[in-house]
């Protein structure tokens, strides 16, 4: 049995508060909104109550955000594609920003099982004076399980319309890519933090992101494999390889504090579901 599932979520700003509202088709869900740094950002977490994806099985997820709002969407848990015989499996995710809104968009991680074919897709669309904080974390195979990534394969899609694209096939038989110096270098864990605007940055403002990256990159174990760039006027972005999935999201989420702070002048305030 495949699934297909549908959500739309609806971020708007009404007298200083910010509200979701979302609309389903099949097993995809938006649990209560919390409030945990006052009325303006709304947190939601977004739930897949099957736990994981298939061959054949299509998760599609669209967010827009209204002027004046911010929403912030995380997940309970590491996203799973399991080994497929039926063809891909396809996680795409479109979010749309007006003016003045800002949307962070944190999934846990995603797990791509040996033989797995996935595609997982996000593409921002901006309007200037919108900004999205957010990042991709995948994570090939299970090495602590004693199950590397040694069969199938994983197409990554991440996109800034009119501004920036980075799209790259893994294949588990591609050894010059995965333990290549050029490529992952042996590593099964790649992890990139992203702060994109409908405009261009402004140049001090890009540097002060940039410096405080690299100052928390400076003292974190990940120095030699984490880096933090601008590749275009409108993006400044952090990309990190590691063996394992924990430590490398730990300097994101390290990044991401000095980045809220340096960007919209907010504390970290990290989802609740991240101390469990």
């Amino acid at each position: 049995m495949t699934w297909h599932a549908q959500l739309r979520l609806d971020y708007t700003a009404e007298h200083g508060r910010s509200v979701a509202r979302f609309a389903h088709d099949g097993p995809l869900r938006i649990l209560q909104s919390l409030y945990p740094e006052g009325d303006a950002v709304c947190h939601n977490v977004l739930v897949h109550p099957p736990g994981g994806l298939v061959g054949g099985d299509t998760l599609q997820i669209d967010v827009s955000a209204g002027p004046g709002s911010h929403g912030l969407v995380t997940t309970p848990g590491a996203s799973r594609f399991y080994r497929s015989d039926a063809g891909p499996a396809v996680q795409s995710a479109h979010i749309r920003g007006q003016a003045d809104s800002r949307v962070e968009w944190l999934p846990l991680e995603a797990l791509y099982y040996s033989g797995c074919l996935a595609q997982n897709r996000l593409v921002l669309a901006l309007e200037p004076g919108a900004e999205l904080l957010g990042w991709d974390i995948a994570a090939l195979g299970l090495p602590q399980a004693n199950q590397p990534f040694v069969q199938g394969e994983v197409l990554q899609h991440l996109e800034l319309q009119g501004a920036w694209l980075e799209r790259g096939r893994i294949a588990a038989a591609d050894s010059r890519l995965l333990d290549g110096p050029l490529g992952l270098a042996g590593h099964r864990c790649l992890a990139t933090l992203f702060f994109t605007a409908g405009a261009p940055i402004a140049r001090p403002r890009r540097d002060r992101l940039l410096e405080a990256a690299r100052d928390v990159i400076a003292a974190h174990a990940l120095a030699p494999t984490a880096g933090a760039t601008a590749p275009g006027p409108r993006v400044v972005a952090l990309r990190v390889l590691a063996d394992l999935v924990e430590p490398a999201i730990g300097l994101l989420k390290s990044v991401r504090r000095a980045w809220r702070d340096v960007a919209w002048d907010l504390g970290g305030n990290d989802p609740r579901g991240w101390a469990l």
